[in-house]
């Protein structure tokens, strides 16, 4: 076999063999996602004694109509993107601009400011859980979206990732616009954010995740069910009985979409911004 033969032979078994993993891989992570929507289709009663096979028992699939009428899901879901579109607007605005002062800025006890924000990190939320409920307490804000949201408008991990993002922008750019008369809002808006954009977004995106899976703080905070959100609706619905457990599951599958959604679209995103925000200085 000549020597162009083998490397196009070794290609295509390396190529052939990448596709293989790929696949396993894929049938390992939807795997739960099928057997999920099996459970959510199957009677749970006869889907137990069929002995939980791999495929759906007697499907209904009525079964999402109801889980979106019987728990008023669909309410639970627009608060929680009200929620989350709210506290992701909030922690781009603070983690920017704190971003932005640590990395250009000089003032005093710069290091030490930076430091504490870190630790801040460290801290389990448990650990402020009770001072911060007392404090949504005192203020009227039980029930409320300044009660769900204004605890979550800052985080120490996007002011990090910012302002690891923002060293990394060449000093030339800041005497160059300096040069040009641009101030620190100009330089900010022209030339920091427009190429920071792919961390943001990432950014953005975490944020959004974690404020629409949030459910300790939620719980509690609310103690109206008209102010509960979709995943507090979804643990009432695990409290109910046994003949309607799939009710849970299928719930729980229509909450996941639009998260599967901005997953599928903006991944590239994701990668590319938390990539951008390696370490540096």
């Amino acid at each position: 076999m000549a020597v162009g033969d083998r490397r196009v032979l070794g290609r295509t078994l390396r190529t052939t063999g990448s596709y293989l993993l790929l696949s396993l891989l894929s049938v390992v992570i939807l795997l739960p996602v099928w057997l999920m929507i099996v459970r959510a289709v199957s009677p749970p009663f006869v889907y137990i004694d069929r002995g939980q096979p791999w495929f759906p028992v007697e499907a209904d699939w009525g079964v999402f109509a109801d889980a979106w009428s019987a728990s008023d899901l669909g309410r639970a879901m627009a608060l929680s993107l009200a929620v989350a579109a709210i506290i992701t607007v909030g922690q781009l605005l603070t983690s920017i601009m704190a971003g932005y002062a640590f990395a250009f800025l000089d003032f005093p006890l710069k290091r030490i400011l930076f430091v504490v924000i870190l630790a801040t990190m460290l801290l389990p939320a448990e650990v402020t859980l009770v001072a911060n409920v007392r404090t949504i307490r005192e203020l009227g804000w039980l029930d409320s979206l300044p009660g769900l949201t204004v605890p979550s408008l800052a985080t120490a991990f996007g002011i990090f990732l910012l302002r690891q993002t923002f060293l990394g922008i060449p000093p030339e750019l800041r005497d160059a616009a300096l040069l040009d008369g641009f101030g620190h809002y100009r330089f900010l808006r022209r030339v920091v954010v427009p190429i920071s954009r792919p961390t943001i977004g990432s950014l953005a995106l975490i944020t959004m995740l974690g404020a629409w899976g949030s459910y300790l703080w939620p719980r509690a905070v609310t103690t109206d069910p008209s102010w509960n959100t979709v995943q507090l609706v979804l643990r009432q619905l695990t409290t109910q009985e046994v003949d309607s457990a799939n009710l849970a599951v299928a719930a729980a599958i229509i909450s996941a979409v639009p998260i599967l959604v901005l997953l599928l679209v903006f991944q590239r995103q994701i990668i590319r911004g938390l990539s951008a925000g390696a370490v540096k200085g």
